[in-house]
């Protein structure tokens, strides 16, 4: 060794920097690349991101290579800087003492620190040019990577920890959201909302979006032919649930435009109750994805929410569903009135069977809605009893007064915006 000529030496010594880069680099680069959209443009064709998908696919032997690459060029690199030391300050120890110190600092900033740093940044251009090299060093150290991997292999054994998968994991629906909410930059803000919206599904119910009974507007049989001739005609709902005179027990659903056919004189109870389909019940707490398949399998666009006794509990409708998606769409009749509605100096008037929900997503509010899902079953609950006209609170932080009670509920609320 004394016989290598210096310049040589030093040639050997900035070689072994590069390397040390290049191997420190991979490594980050290749940990830190877009999973995602590597698999993307793998399955678009791409030849190098075909190629780093291969090596990430077997990740302990890629880590294991790039491992034993830096570990042997880290070694010489300290061979190599003790024999510049002893050849250039021969006999003088603490200078020898600080070359070690000066090649340490050397390979911190220019092999390590500055080669993730790029890597990090720009992970995938780094991993597709390192991917490269990496392919043949892989096929060339194969007998020291399998040698390495079991007593690596074994130690992980010991430890009783679970060998890591290969290839992508599955993500949560959280993680999902997450994800989603950080691609902003490339999905449109209105398809960011959908795909949003749409990963919340399986943790909506029926029971939240449903019309609750008390306002779905039904057909008596029962009733006059005169009236009931009215009220088909007149509706402004394209399905109506029919009964004859308990409205526990429904009949069916009658399609009014199957009425379209026929002269009006010729409409009675008997023709509605042969042209009606039906009823289609829908157990209380379906999840609204799973009601989505269901109506899709049933060939059906409306349920009746029941609870576990067979008692009506409201109406859902598959706009309601897909509403909950892509947001309102359909024209509300006209008896449905407004759910809210913002008065001159800044405060709404809130209609008491609005849907927390709802509030909370047009509104930006934040009620609870582990509970009741309505703003008067919420209110109910937190007075434990029907409180007067007039009545001022803060509730969930926002101040509330309520304005009308009929009929045992609380049928207008006004909130007050925060000064």
């Amino acid at each position: 060794m004394d016989d290598i000529p210096l310049p040589a030496l030093v040639i050997g010594l900035i070689a072994c920097l590069i390397s040390s880069a290049f191997f420190s680099g991979a490594e980050t680069a290749m940990m830190a690349i877009n999973r995602y959209k590597l698999a993307s443009k793998a399955k678009q064709g791409h030849r190098a991101a075909l190629r780093t998908q291969a090596l990430l696919n077997q990740t302990e032997k890629l880590l294991s290579v790039i491992l034993l690459g830096n570990t042997l060029i880290n070694t010489g690199s300290a061979t190599l800087s003790a024999l510049i030391a002893a050849k250039v300050f021969a006999g003088n120890d603490t200078a020898i003492g600080l070359s070690a110190i000066l090649v340490a600092f050397a390979i911190l900033v220019f092999s390590e620190a500055t080669p993730k740093v790029i890597a990090a940044t720009h992970a995938e251009k780094f991993a597709f040019v390192t991917s490269a090299a990496l392919t043949p060093l892989l096929r060339l150290f194969y007998p020291a990577v399998w040698f390495v991997n079991l007593f690596v292999n074994a130690i992980v054994r010991t430890l009783r920890l679970d060998k890591p998968t290969h290839g992508q994991q599955a993500l949560s629906p959280e993680e999902l959201r997450v994800l989603v909410l950080e691609s902003g930059k490339y999905i449109q803000k209105k398809h960011q909302a959908a795909l949003l919206n749409l990963l919340e599904l399986g943790t909506i119910t029926v029971d939240d979006v449903m019309t609750p009974r008390h306002q779905i507007e039904m057909v008596d049989l029962a009733t006059a032919d005169e009236e009931l001739r009215h009220q088909l005609f007149t509706s402004h709902h394209s399905r109506l649930p029919i009964y004859s005179d308990n409205q526990d027990d429904i009949l069916g659903i009658l399609h009014v435009r199957k009425l379209l056919s026929l002269r009006e004189e010729d409409v009675d109870a008997e023709t509605v109750r042969t042209l009606a389909r039906s009823p289609y019940f829908i157990p209380s707490g379906t999840p609204l994805l799973t009601q989505l398949q269901n109506f899709q399998e049933n060939r059906r666009r409306i349920g009746l929410v029941v609870d576990e006794y067979g008692e009506l509990l409201g109406l859902v409708a598959l706009e309601d569903i897909l509403e909950q998606i892509i947001g309102e769409f359909t024209t509300n009749a006209p008896q449905a009135g407004l759910r809210f509605e913002k008065q001159a100096d800044g405060s709404y008037l809130l209609d008491g069977a609005s849907s927390l929900r709802e509030l909370n997503r047009k509104l930006k509010l934040a009620f609870p809605i582990d509970g009741p899902k309505t703003l008067n079953g919420l209110i109910l609950e937190y007075f434990e009893e029907i409180p007067d006209a007039g009545t001022c609170f803060v509730l969930a932080g926002e101040r509330l007064e309520i304005v009308q009670t009929q009929d045992r509920s609380i049928r207008m609320v006004r909130l007050y915006p925060h000064s």
